[in-house]
């Protein structure tokens, strides 16, 4: 058996797998709690839009047929909604997908793949299980240092992440700054934007980056319906390309890897404006309740554009997170990302925000 197990590639040998967070369930079974609050996976707390609802209950008698394979009717809503082309568009079993079918299209164990310290952790997995060489750029401040990834780039390098908010930090690089990389990026060096959090960015601070598909053929952008559209159960999530690009991810995408209702529930939560007004407005509400209560304990954190907030406890947080499991919150530690001392604390409904402040005092004033 051992040796048929040495017959995998050296890169999934030495792989650590993804942690997703820990599931409600879970704690509940492991410490007989009736409530659990989860502020972990950076889900929205609004709950399933009454469109979406709908959409599931309208679809449900066709779930013994296969799911449309090139998923035209989200692709042409997409198309209205964002200005593009559907000849843009790769629809991806969640944006890790697209991330997924970008390695697998471009990437061989030649190459390098760029990405900065305490960025998402999908991006050193996927770089180790097509054996290319991954490239880790020391944090500015926690967010990306793009001179020092500019600095990075060597004839072997091909592609380059880029994670605007970024995840863990919330982190975010202006229009301006990105701009400037991307245009002393050579022609042959992929750059994909993960801009998952995008919806909760001000608007104000936004870039306009699904211009630049046209403008770059070397930039793709995924984007997800798991986090603001609150469709995170669904996996469902979106690329954006030039054409000819797109064309070569939906060479090596599987025919049916969006099911049919994660189509029908995407495409209802693109027309349901009023949910994303809420949840942003949610979200608003829980980062001010939040740091307004870490500024009242005298702990850093670090402004985000995302729904979540990392704090700095100023400390080893392992004994913290542990005690709020026991008081039926769980949050994310982020000592993986190389971040020992923070939490990351995903926004909540107001009660949910306020439970998490209750046991964080709770818990601090005990380990």
């Amino acid at each position: 058996m051992n040796d048929f197990l040495s017959l995998a590639t050296e890169g999934v040998q030495r792989l650590v797998p993804y942690v997703p967070g820990k599931p409600v369930d879970e704690l509940q079974r492991e410490l007989g709690l009736s409530e659990v609050i989860k502020l972990a996976s950076n889900e929205n707390p609004l709950g399933t839009g009454e469109k979406v609802k709908a959409a599931i209950a309208k679809t449900i008698p066709e779930l013994t047929r296969y799911p449309d394979g090139s998923g035209f009717r989200l692709k042409a809503a997409l198309s209205e909604r964002l200005g593009i082309t559907p000849q843009q568009i790769t629809l991806g079993n969640g944006s890790s997908e697209i991330l997924e079918l970008v390695m697998r299209t471009f990437v061989l164990p030649e190459h390098e793949i760029i990405f900065s310290q305490h960025a998402f952790a999908l991006y050193p997995i996927l770089t180790q299980a097509v054996g290319a060489q991954a490239v880790e750029v020391p944090a500015k401040q926690f967010g990306h240092d793009l001179s020092a990834m500019q600095a990075a780039i060597t004839e072997r390098t091909r592609v380059v992440f880029i994670a605007n908010p970024n995840n863990p930090t919330g982190t975010l690089l202006s229009e301006a700054a990105l701009l400037e990389f991307i245009d002393a990026l050579p022609a042959h060096i992929l750059c994909v934007l993960d801009e998952a959090y995008y919806e909760f960015v001000n608007p104000a601070h936004r870039t306009e980056s699904l211009q630049w598909a046209h403008r770059y053929p070397n930039v793709i952008i995924a984007r997800t319906f798991s986090k603001a559209y609150g469709l995170a159960g669904f996996r469902i999530g979106y690329g954006i390309a030039s054409p000819d690009v797109t064309d070569l991810l939906n060479r090596v995408r599987q025919p049916f890897n969006c099911n049919m209702l994660a189509l029908a529930a995407a495409e209802a939560a693109l027309d349901d404006e009023a949910y994303i007004r809420r949840t942003i407005e949610l979200n608003n509400a829980g980062m001010q309740q939040l740091t307004t209560a870490f500024q009242a304990m005298e702990l850093p954190w670090i402004a985000s554009s995302g729904n979540f907030v990392a704090v700095d406890l100023k400390r080893d947080a392992t004994a913290v997170y542990q005690g709020l499991l026991q008081e039926g919150v769980i949050v994310r530690p982020v000592a993986n990302y190389q971040m020992p001392n923070h939490l990351r604390i995903s926004i909540g409904t107001q009660y949910e925000n306020q439970r998490f402040i209750e046991a964080f005092i709770k818990v601090l004033a005990r380990v």
